[in-house]
């Protein structure tokens, strides 16, 4: 496992998701996300589990209008902040792949596979 720094606790707000592409670009990106629900952040890799896609359209946008699930913007799928299963869409009953975050002083860190 590789450990990656993500971004500062500020720069996370509660109710707000965010991406990040991680890793050396010659030896391909990790593109994940987090979402900070209840003073708890979560991360998953941005892939939808139906079409293999990045999940949002805009810049850091991976919940729906009431910040209550993460959406994909290509075909509506709803998916829960805190397991990742798909709820709602054509991949209901499948789940974003789940990213082990670490807290540290300095931040918040994710553990990617090598």
């Amino acid at each position: 496992m590789q450990k990656h720094f993500l971004c500062g606790y500020e720069d996370l707000n509660e109710g707000d998701s965010k991406g990040f592409s991680l890793g050396d670009k010659s030896a391909g990106m990790n593109n994940v996300f987090a979402v900070k629900k209840d003073g708890e952040v979560y991360a998953y890799k941005n892939v939808c589990p139906h079409r293999g896609i990045n999940l949002e359209w805009q810049p850091d946008q991976f919940l729906d209008s009431e910040k209550a699930l993460i959406q994909c913007a290509s075909h509506g799928a709803l998916f829960e902040i805190r397991t990742g299963e798909c709820i709602a869409g054509p991949c209901a009953g499948d789940a974003l792949t789940p990213v082990p975050v670490e807290y540290a002083q300095d931040g918040l860190y994710v553990l990617l596979a090598d």
